[in-house]
């Protein structure tokens, strides 16, 4: 019976090695500069609704890398890959937003919410430039509390800018703001983030 098991697992874990491999196919022709033949790996795993895929095509539509760029196209993978719980491209998604990209408008509050869904999956670019929006009151609503919580997340997560931006907050703040701040970040930590909460 655990033979029959074991067999029955493994059949069902074979097509995600398989997808994993050719994801890393179509990596190593990127890192080569071989950016079409990675664009012929990632692309029909993206349409089957790979994230990552998604995620990385969205890249090389905004930026143009060995392509023409398109932003409304980079949008369009963004949010499939965000769709699917992908922090890079809701980062990404909030940058164009607070940037106003080509076809994107310019509308803070959008790029607050595209910022909170990465930064609550633990991104520290978007848990900084989240601090930095409720530092100012830009995109939501101005919460010095709120701007230190996500802040010291970024800075223990080794990002230089939010550690920066932490010290300019505080000489805002008085010692129990701080200290509230403090409790509500060590309460985030508590709670898994999408991606952890998914592993087995």
């Amino acid at each position: 019976m655990k033979v029959i098991t074991l067999l029955f697992l493994s059949l069902l874990l074979l097509p995600a090695v398989a997808v994993a491999g050719q994801f890393e196919d179509g990596q190593d022709a990127y890192s080569r500069g071989d950016y079409q033949a990675a664009l012929k790996v990632w692309r029909p795993l993206a349409e089957q609704g790979n994230a990552q895929a998604q995620s990385r095509i969205g890249w090389m539509k905004w930026y143009g890398v060995g392509v023409k760029p398109d932003v409304a196209e980079a949008v369009k993978w963004y949010r499939k890959a965000a769709d699917h719980g992908d922090a890079g491209a809701e980062l990404n998604l909030g940058m164009m937003y607070w940037w106003g990209m080509g076809s994107v408008p310019k509308d803070y509050v959008e790029a607050a919410k595209w910022y909170r869904k990465a930064a609550d999956q633990g991104d520290a670019t978007a848990q900084t430039s989240l601090g930095i929006m409720y530092e100012h009151g830009v995109g939501v609503t101005q919460d010095h509390v709120q701007a230190y919580m996500w802040l010291i997340l970024a800075k223990a997560a080794g990002n230089r800018y939010g550690a920066i931006s932490l010290n300019e907050i505080a000489a805002k703040m008085t010692p129990g703001k701080i200290a509230e701040a403090k409790r509500l970040a060590d309460a985030w930590r508590q709670i898994p983030t999408p991606a952890a909460a998914a592993k087995p």
